[in-house]
């Protein structure tokens, strides 16, 4: 999900003045940053996000007890310090002695306690807390609603905080770099944060205006624990049509952009632009979904492999996507990938024999099929039709695409409501486990697929917890195999995103998750 969750994102916000994007856009270009989201924020509050180009909007105004940095590790936010005891299973944090949340009172371990707290409480009910802090002490009670506090998580004294967690897992400082984990001030109500003025984090800017479908606006919060920003106005408008975006930062209105994929060979032959491109590697995989609950001829192992093996994903990622194909589903830059993994084939022939023995020849027989992606996302679209065609022409399988808002798509898949998709997943950590174990062991809860695969399950039970790195490895390739050999999914593409960074600015982050928090920002003279 973070940085996680479906299709690419860019990155985050500041505020800007009252008034129309277009005056913003004439306003001295020295006082405010100016980027584009491509579509509305599905949410503001923290323990509610789970897509990415809300993430990274949030990510200036919350913060977590650590962090990614540039290097792609962990490193200290909120907290300090932090040392494990009791064999691993319980993490000490020393937080932030300077640290202040937007409205000037001093962060303490109560807060953090109270946020992980709140991101668990059953009123709030956040779609991300039961993947991504369940491995706390207490996790079952408080999110269930038998207790409202977790009982693995101690306010030792104001500076101190202690979590248990149920067993010694590699990645589980990883987990709290996600948005549910994000820390608010004790007092924030047990609902979600809708208004602009709820909007109390500790990160270094705030929001001062929310228009629903039209802009967000933030201002440099001057009291920022790393240090004032030097930019003072960042304003974030809503554009949801790409050709759109990219003739607004032509013209100077815009000042980050996240290139689609489609207007990339235009951008190349603009000596000016492709100047000011970046390339952004991202540990993100796409795919195609299958959900066997909802599409019962799914659950059948070659009713799936005959639709990967009738799909030419190697055509849809190098000619029309331009990304690298994905033979399977751990990405370049995480533990255990393959450069030499051969994947599922492509092979029509067979395809069509599978499907024939699985009860449907030419796809006679089957109910009727729509593939959902999300609206307002060339990407997406491509991906969506691609398929339906190359399904219609390989296997004689009619399937209409449907596009969908981007809430009601998240809100629809959470119910497991879809039956295919095209989609993908960012890493929330840079480990395997995000990539398998977390999304499709039987009992995940970010299983939307309905795949089980006790084997899968062994084999993941083992890598979570092995300390040996090639052991893990192994043990995490071993049950990617598996996802393979079933087509639990079907993996098409790698991600990488291709930026545009305006010239006038400086100090712009990024890492594996993407564009990072704006506070190093400078506008050049």
């Amino acid at each position: 999900m973070r940085r996680g969750y479906l299709f690419a994102g860019l990155l985050l916000l500041c505020g800007c003045q009252k008034g129309s994007f277009s005056e913003a856009g004439k306003s001295a270009a020295g006082d405010v940053i100016r980027v584009a989201i491509a579509t509305a924020p599905t949410t503001l509050d923290p323990a509610k996000v789970q897509d990415v180009d809300t993430s990274d909007l949030i990510q200036n105004v919350y913060e977590g007890l650590v962090c990614y940095g540039e290097d792609n590790k962990i490193h200290p936010q909120l907290a300090d310090s932090w040392t494990t005891k009791n064999d691993g299973k319980t993490y000490v944090f020393k937080l932030n002695s300077t640290a202040k949340f937007q409205n000037g009172t001093p962060v303490t371990a109560a807060d953090v306690k109270a946020s992980l707290e709140r991101a668990c409480n059953k009123d709030v009910a956040s779609s991300t807390a039961p993947s991504y802090l369940t491995d706390i002490v207490g996790f079952a009670d408080c999110i269930s609603g038998k207790s409202a506090t977790l009982s693995g998580v101690r306010a030792v004294d104001a500076q101190t905080l202690e979590i248990d967690i149920q067993k010694a897992v590699p990645y589980f400082l990883g987990k709290l770099t996600y948005p549910c984990a994000f820390v608010v001030p004790a007092s924030t109500p047990k609902t979600e944060i809708k208004d602009a003025k709820d909007c109390i984090g500790t990160g270094p800017y705030r929001i001062t205006e929310y228009v629903p479908d039209q802009q967000v606006s933030l201002e440099a919060f001057a009291d920022y624990h790393g240090g004032a920003p030097a930019v003072k106005k960042y304003v974030r408008p809503v554009i949801k049509d790409a050709g759109t975006r990219l003739n607004k930062y032509r013209a100077g209105e815009l000042d980050i952009l996240t290139i689609e994929r489609q207007d990339l060979d235009a951008v190349m032959k603009d000596p000016k632009l492709a100047a000011e491109r970046r390339d952004v590697p991202r540990p993100a995989v796409y795919y195609i979904g299958m959900n066997q609950a909802k599409y019962p001829p799914f659950k059948d192992v070659r009713v799936r492999r005959a639709f990967a093996m009738a799909i030419n994903r190697s055509a849809i990622a190098g000619d029309r996507i331009r990304l690298p194909e994905a033979k399977g589903f751990i990405p370049a830059g995480i533990l255990g990938y393959r450069a030499d993994l051969k994947g599922i084939p492509f092979d029509p022939t067979e395809a069509r024999k599978l499907l024939a023995d699985a009860g449907y020849p030419e796809g006679k027989g089957l109910p009727p099929l729509k593939i959902f992606y999300r609206d307002g996302r060339p990407d997406s679209q491509l991906l969506a039709v691609s398929v339906v065609s190359d399904l219609g022409k390989n296997l004689g399988v009619k399937v209409q695409p449907q596009s969908m808002e981007w809430r009601t798509f998240l809100e629809a898949r959470n119910r497991k409501e879809l039956p295919f998709v095209g989609l993908s997943w960012y890493a929330d950590y840079l480990d395997p486990q995000n990539f398998l174990s977390f999304l499709l062991r039987s009992d995940a809860e970010e299983n939307r697929d309905g795949y089980a695969n006790p084997k899968f399950d062994a084999l993941c039970d083992q890598a979570d917890v092995e300390t040996d790195e090639a052991k893990r490895s192994a043990l995490y390739q071993q049950a990617e195999d598996l996802l393979l050999s079933d087509a639990a999914r079907i993996p098409a593409y790698f991600g990488k995103d291709d930026i545009l960074i305006s010239s006038r600015l400086a100090g712009v982050r990024t890492n594996l998750f993407g564009v990072m928090p704006m506070d190093k920002v400078t506008i050049k003279p």
